[in-house]
């Protein structure tokens, strides 16, 4: 193979490599969860950053849960595509939403 071939090569292979994960963040702010519905992938993860001066979890019923201490953050890598819904158990008032692609 000639040394063009292999540069033709190396460069469409890294064409090929998969989409690297992301951090999305997660705003709490007021008792409200901004942006209220994410929209992510497998392999992402979500920061929730607490600017409450109050403890806040982002629950799953049946599931998980993440607990997200005053004005600190917390996050949680996703695993499986699903959406779901999750609320804070201490104000469940406060609702937001995952979905989450393959």
């Amino acid at each position: 193979m000639s040394k063009r071939h292999l540069w033709i090569a190396s460069t469409l292979a890294i064409g090929i490599v998969p989409a690297q994960a992301e951090t999305i963040q997660v705003t709490i702010d007021k008792l409200v969860f901004s942006p209220a519905t994410v929209e992510a992938k497998v392999g992402d993860t979500i920061e929730w950053v607490n600017k409450d001066v109050f403890a806040h979890t982002a629950t799953v019923k049946g599931g998980w849960e993440v607990m997200i201490p005053p004005k600190k953050s917390a996050s949680l890598t996703l695993e499986t595509a699903e959406t779901v819904d999750y609320f804070c158990r201490f104000h469940p008032n406060m609702k937001g939403r995952l979905v989450v692609a393959p």
